[in-house]
């Protein structure tokens, strides 16, 4: 990879400039543009030598332009902005083949099919300061992958500092919800770093934060799909006992929650990861 020709691209703000990349609210869009602050990012995904890199939103391509820099084998940018295309072309053509994108909608896309046929069969790993508006269900999607663990190695991404506290949520915390239970279910989740509003172009109205995610083997076995079947009942009347949230999955919450061991005067933010998968396998058994 020709490193002078990547440190000889543009800055990022004349980039903007030249092709009209003036960021916009549907699509989520806030540009960082700080080559410091973007290789931090990077570094945060660990060595990079020999891995390959998913990118969601690339935009103007300051993440993607770190990435290769830091030493990433290859770059896949996946980017819906047909207008910031013109400017990854040019990051393209710098990295000499390092940098492939793809132009698309992420949520519609089939990442691991995408990956599974970058050059290379090193490692894969996802970093992205995701667009906001899509962050969460990008992020479920991905942890939703079948088998576990997951055709990637690791995540590193950039969300709204609200989303990023419900990710790592434990316990008794007000953040704690059925996000919380699915990405501790089969990760282990910490948030690495804070970016200010300042730092992005526009600046958002929020802190925003860099969470790193490690998939892990599953300490408590049950079906995805029971699992999210429990938590979205629970969560989803959060204020009542689960003796009454519960109703709509079992015919006796009562009974299911003293065989998972649970207390049935319980909230759904008391109950760990354990609890919710012993409920889920009840669940998953048949209706009780």
């Amino acid at each position: 990879m020709n490193l002078d020709a990547l440190d000889g691209l543009p800055p990022l703000r004349e980039v903007i400039a030249a092709h009209d990349l003036r960021a916009t609210k549907a699509l989520g869009q806030n540009f960082l543009l700080d080559l410091n602050l973007t290789r931090k990012v990077a570094r945060a995904a660990g060595p990079l030598d020999g891995v390959r890199m998913l990118e969601i939103g690339p935009g103007p391509g300051g993440l993607t332009r770190a990435l290769l820099l830091e030493g990433a084998a290859h770059v896949t940018a996946i980017e819906k902005d047909a207008r910031c295309l013109a400017a990854l072309e040019h990051v393209a053509a710098a990295a000499g083949g390092h940098l492939s994108v793809v132009s698309g909608d992420a949520l519609a896309l089939d990442h691991a099919a995408i990956m599974a046929d970058a050059p290379g069969d090193g490692p894969v790993r996802l970093v992205a300061n995701l667009p906001y508006n899509v962050a969460t269900p990008l992020l479920t999607g991905w942890l939703s992958a079948d088998p576990w663990p997951a055709w990637f190695d690791r995540m590193v991404l950039m969300f709204q500092r609200e989303v990023a506290e419900r990710i790592i949520a434990e316990p008794g915390s007000a953040s704690y919800g059925r996000l919380s239970v699915l990405t501790g279910w089969r990760t282990h989740a910490r948030i690495v770093f804070d970016v200010p509003a300042q730092a992005f172009t526009p600046p958002p109205k929020v802190t925003s934060s860099v969470v790193q995610l490690v998939p892990k083997e599953i300490a408590h076995p049950c079906s995805l799909r029971a699992l999210e079947t429990v938590t979205r009942a629970a969560f989803g009347q959060r204020r009542k006992m689960l003796r009454q949230s519960l109703k709509t999955v079992f015919a006796d919450p009562v009974a299911a929650l003293g065989e998972a061991g649970i207390a049935e005067t319980a909230r759904a933010e008391t109950v760990d990861i354990a609890g919710f998968a012993a409920l889920a396998r009840l669940h998953a058994e048949g209706d009780r």
